[in-house]
């Protein structure tokens, strides 16, 4: 009896522990930087990329390989149902003069077996490529290129699922206050609407005041509806990016402390020129295209090699039982002389189309860049705006207070108040996060975190 108790209590408190674990993990707030690497692991397609940058790893190897020696081994083994014969017939040799008379050679027919019913052969070869060798070259060049273009649109994507995910996170603190904002407003409505409805009971108003401020609730209750509807779409959102439950999300307040665009605006353009990840990938399809064309050019070369190999084979008499053997080969196909003329042009209009888009991306993220830059400005001339308006409002609150205290106001007068005050915090906690966010686009831009 007495273990079974004591079994029971441990089954309960390992219970207990399970469970009070899942809470805690449950009500753990959710940072941006653990919203952002929840997204990178369970996003599939940088998951694809991850996977596609081992492939072109692989690929370089490969083509590597190509410019080894190529060794090739062969065997057969062979049932020949008839075989062929040699015959010399009597006499074909001449006639030997004898004393005892003339001598026939051979003196009888003669049949020679040219081979056997059963006949086995097993060779190896070993084929060395010369003249390829630089085009062969060329094509690693290449399949190194696709490595560095794969690693950079693996880097793309992670900065558009951090991005994604801070405009989700940020979006959803703003929708936040907002709510905060309306609900305020919506008390107030509801203060005056029983400001009013008593003094309509005591015979003070009329019924169209109390329908004008029952539509102000409701306006407000839209407003609020409004809000709750477009958080639950951020956290549908943020939900399917990071692989947790939107019960599960519960957003850590962020430290809206400015952070400082130190930098010039020139130095901004000239990291984003050397660092831009688009531009990066336009300045490899560029090279790459060029490669292409080196390439076409090295395809007027015949195929020149040499080659060594031995074979051994039992079973026909006339060739021999070993065999070493070493040489040189050549081949050339004439039409290529002539098609490989297209292929270089259609290799060069590629060229020129990657030096026409590099020409673009890099005047589109320079405009980016100063539109970042821009916003930064903008955003910093309205957290100031904000700021004063927010402690103006708190001033404001103060004196409604004190008045309330003294009798010298209502209940409604210190709600309005407040609901002015939750509107000045809701706009500087806006600005502040607009500031960071264009502050964002301008890290991710230059890609200097």
């Amino acid at each position: 009896m007495k273990f079974k108790k004591i079994h029971l209590s441990g089954w309960l408190a390992a219970v207990l522990l399970v469970f009070a674990g899942n809470t805690m993990a449950q009500q753990t707030p959710l940072s941006l930087d653990k919203a952002i690497d929840k997204a990178l692991q369970n996003n599939k397609l940088y998951s694809v990329k991850s996977l596609q940058l081992d492939e072109k790893r692989s690929r370089v190897k490969e083509d590597r390989i190509k410019a080894y020696p190529v060794v090739s081994v062969s065997s057969t083994y062979q049932y020949n149902a008839s075989i062929g014969q040699l015959s010399i017939p009597q006499g074909a040799l001449g006639v030997i003069p004898l004393p005892a008379g003339n001598v026939a050679l051979p003196n009888n027919e003669l049949n020679f077996d040219l081979g056997q019913h059963q006949t086995f052969n097993a060779g190896a070869t070993i084929y060395q490529p010369i003249s390829q060798l630089s085009k062969i070259r060329t094509g690693v060049e290449v399949a190194k290129m696709d490595v560095q273009i794969a690693d950079r649109e693996k880097t793309k994507a992670s900065l558009q699922i951090r991005q994604a995910v801070e405009k989700l996170y940020y979006g959803i603190l703003i929708t936040q206050k907002q709510q905060e904002e309306a609900r305020a407003k919506m008390e107030l409505a509801k203060m005056k609407f029983y400001d009013v409805e008593s003094g309509r009971l005591s015979g003070k108003t009329i019924e169209s005041s109390e329908s004008g401020l029952q539509a102000n609730i409701a306006d407000e209750e839209q407003n609020l509806l409004k809000l709750e509807i477009q958080q639950e779409d951020y956290l549908a959102d943020l939900s399917r990016l990071t692989g947790l439950e939107p019960g599960q999300i519960r957003l850590e307040n962020v430290s809206l402390t400015p952070v400082e665009a130190t930098r010039a605006l020139e130095d901004y353009k000239t990291g984003a020129m050397e660092n831009n990840v688009d531009i990066q990938l336009a300045d490899l399809a560029k090279s790459k295209s060029e490669l292409g064309v080196k390439a076409a050019k090295l395809s007027y070369r015949p195929d020149i090699g040499v080659f060594a190999g031995y074979t051994f084979q039992k079973g026909n008499i006339i060739f021999p039982q070993n065999n070493p053997f070493v040489g040189a080969s050549l081949k050339w196909n004439v039409q290529d002389i002539f098609s490989n003329k297209e292929v270089i042009r259609q290799r060069d209009l590629v060229s020129q189309q990657a030096q026409m888009l590099l020409s673009d991306k890099k005047e589109e993220v320079n405009n980016s860049v100063e539109k970042a830059y821009r916003k930064i400005r903008q955003a910093q001339s309205l957290i100031a705006a904000a700021e004063r308006a927010y402690t103006y409002r708190q001033q404001e609150l103060k004196v409604q207070l004190d008045k309330k205290y003294a009798g010298l106001n209502t209940e409604a007068d210190v709600l309005n108040t407040k609901s002015l005050l939750a509107r000045s915090e809701a706009d500087l906690f806006t600005a502040r996060l607009a500031y960071r966010l264009a502050v964002s686009d301008l890290t991710i831009l230059t890609e200097r975190f």
